[in-house]
């Protein structure tokens, strides 16, 4: 107790919690993200179900990663080595990685695994009938998905968020009560963020498929970073932001010319 007063009183633990939670956050984003699609897959009477779950499902694995950070911190200890002389880089170093440890299995695993999923949906979205028309969005979201298919998917997602949300962790800061209380923080605001945010997905469609790319380009990043190719987060989000801030505009737009049409044809009537 007199450890997390002396927390309390400190400037700079107050620097690295507030830190630590926006970078909590900033890292929630690419599980709300997937959250909301797949959730969005299931009958509308089981998708607030299915978010709930999902989240919770990431909150209790991060604490409970937390209760066993030197275990955590032992995922980043190679267990094999493919013995590649790669060629060499401008520095002399090796330009791939040859050494490989569980955190870098389990990254490249859950890039895969995003990768497929994602484009999976793709092609359900774009995917024709015989009629030629495009298949109706109900009907086509629920093929091969049901609620525990999609809590199971969710929760190997979560498995490998919590690992690189974790890690993140620890290494930003020693004090694991600040890691607990900004682990907590960041995920209440996913469990605040997942209702809109499902709703605006699947209330506009091209933002679905905006979302499926974030989710293709989420993957290959992990994919990347567990072979050793490390890319800075900050160039991903911008770049997520972007592109996000774009199709808000043509969603303006849209709207904005819907109204115009609206109005002329009320005006017409008249």
């Amino acid at each position: 107790m007199d450890s997390l007063f002396e927390l309390l009183a400190s400037p700079a633990a107050w620097a690295a919690l507030v830190t630590l939670i926006v970078m909590e956050v900033v890292l929630g984003i690419d599980n709300l993200i997937f959250i909301s699609i797949l959730s969005n897959k299931l009958p509308p009477e089981q998708r607030q179900k299915a978010r709930r779950i999902g989240i919770s499902l990431a909150l209790v694995m991060r604490l409970g990663l937390l209760t066993m950070i030197a275990w955590i911190v032992g995922l980043t200890a190679p267990v094999f080595d493919l013995g590649i002389t790669g060629p060499m880089g401008a520095h002399g170093e090796v330009a791939f990685e040859t050494q490989f440890s569980w955190r870098d299995l389990i990254l490249i695993a859950g890039g895969l695994f995003l990768v497929w999923k994602a484009t999976k949906e793709i092609h359900h979205s774009v995917d024709t009938s015989d009629s030629g028309e495009l298949l109706d969005k109900d009907k086509g979201s629920q093929v091969g998905l049901n609620f525990t298919s999609a809590i199971v998917q969710i929760l190997l997602l979560d498995i490998v968020f919590s690992v690189d949300s974790i890690l993140t962790a620890v290494g930003m800061t020693e004090h694991v009560e600040i890691m607990y209380i900004a682990v907590i923080v960041a995920v209440l605001t996913m469990l605040l963020a997942a209702d809109p945010l499902a709703n605006f997905i699947n209330g506009n469609p091209t933002v679905v498929m905006l979302a499926l790319g974030f989710l293709l380009m989420i993957g290959m990043v992990l994919i990347a970073e567990g072979f050793g190719a490390h890319i800075p987060k900050g160039y991903i989000y911008t770049a997520m932001a972007f592109s996000a801030g774009v199709e808000c505009l043509n969603i303006w737009s849209r709207r904005s010319k819907a109204k115009k049409e609206a109005a002329a044809k009320d005006a017409g009537n008249h």
